[in-house]
């Protein structure tokens, strides 16, 4: 499905709406300074005319008629629960049908800018929500049974405190194979925040699942894991149990990093590859009109990662710590802006759009989540 039509209609609307984004405003891909030219070596950014050693294949769409589909998490039974971050709402979608049923509205979220009902991970009878509050972001857990008819029950705040703006709010959640829950954060446009181990904004954090810091993190006390980051929205481990991260950069540099503990990953006294003292560089760096990455995940040997400004999804090939080539890119503007992607089994994700953010161009059908096999 191809949506050249749909983008020339809206292409005024885009500049407009570009135009009047406050300077800084980019967490979900919008930005205001255009990039510098290009001067990425090949293991910046690949080849145009490089052949892809990968396949991608759209096999169908699970659902569609979504409104700002935002956190992804997955049931026992392969069902879905999907946040909308606009709505306040999570939704169960059948992983056969895709027939949408809701399961509940999460009080206590204040939709704005970038903020809202983020992200979404599920654990022992739990739906865990990271969402803005009116003085914060935060992260609850709720009662779920997990059956067709179940509906949450109220909120259970684990941890409160973590910064809010109207742009990088963060907010991806998963459990580690630790059983540890993560989360990524953002700085809220305070880039300073980001280094100061003292602040829970641009930091990826680790703690139990009842919000407590997580044994053997490397702050004694303290749920921070990680540090540095400018807008963290993607987590995914690989089958080493290594921890991978995507982040947005400013102006220059989108980033996928793999996460250390105890680690500074440069932000703002870095962006991108800074070669510096202290600081980690990123394992693969894209040019911030290319990409400016959300959820991520890890199958058939690589990461995967959805590009919202970019409007199409990565493969970063990995051999253990390392990256094993260059980037490839795939479904490159035929579906709009790209938030969550899903690893559900061997060779198969599922992929959210995101053009009802406000900062796309929705079309009939949108946002949806497609069905993919990639080999």
């Amino acid at each position: 499905m191809s949506r050249p039509v749909v983008k020339a209609l809206w292409g005024a609307a885009v500049l407009l709406l570009v135009a009047g984004c406050a300077p800084g405003e980019d967490g979900d891909g919008a930005r205001t300074t255009p990039s510098p030219p290009s001067a990425s070596s090949p293991a910046d950014t690949p080849p145009a005319a490089s052949p892809p050693r990968a396949r991608v294949t759209v096999t169908g769409t699970l659902t569609e008629d979504l409104r700002s589909p935002w956190g992804v998490a997955v049931l026992a039974d392969g069902d879905l629960l999907v946040s909308s971050r606009d709505e306040r709402t999570i939704s169960r979608v059948d992983a056969g049908t895709g027939r949408k049923t809701p399961v509940g509205e999460v009080p206590g979220v204040v939709p704005g800018g970038e903020g809202g009902l983020l992200g979404l991970a599920v654990r022992g009878g739990f739906v865990y929500a990271y969402f803005t509050a009116d003085s914060d972001n935060r992260i609850v857990r709720m009662r779920y049974g997990g059956g067709e008819a179940d509906r949450l029950g109220a909120p259970e705040v684990i941890l409160s405190g973590i910064p809010k703006g109207n742009v990088h709010n963060g907010g991806r959640i998963a459990f580690g194979p630790d059983g540890m829950l993560y989360a990524g954060t953002g700085e809220r446009g305070e880039p300073d925040l980001a280094q100061s181990v003292e602040s829970l904004g641009g930091k990826i954090l680790r703690m139990t699942p009842e919000g407590d810091p997580a044994p053997g993190n490397p702050f004694p006390g303290s749920v921070v894991y990680s540090y540095g980051h400018r807008n963290v929205q993607g987590l995914a481990w690989d089958t080493g149990r290594r921890l991978w991260a995507a982040e947005f950069g400013q102006t220059t540099w989108d980033e996928l990093n793999l996460v250390e503990p105890g680690k500074n990953y440069g932000w703002p006294e870095v962006e991108g590859r800074g070669n510096a003292s202290g600081f980690v560089n990123p394992v693969a760096q894209w040019r911030t009109s290319e990409a400016s990455p959300s959820g991520i995940a890890y199958a058939r040997g690589a990461i995967w990662m959805a590009g919202l400004r970019g409007e199409r999804l990565w493969r970063v090939p990995l051999a253990g710590a390392e990256r094993a080539g260059e980037p490839e890119e795939f479904l490159t503007e035929k579906y709009g802006r790209l938030r969550t992607v899903v690893a559900v089994g061997d060779g198969r994700l599922l992929l959210t759009t995101s053009e009802t953010d406000t900062r796309g161009t929705p079309g009939p059908g949108d946002d949806r989540i497609l069905r993919l096999d990639v080999r």
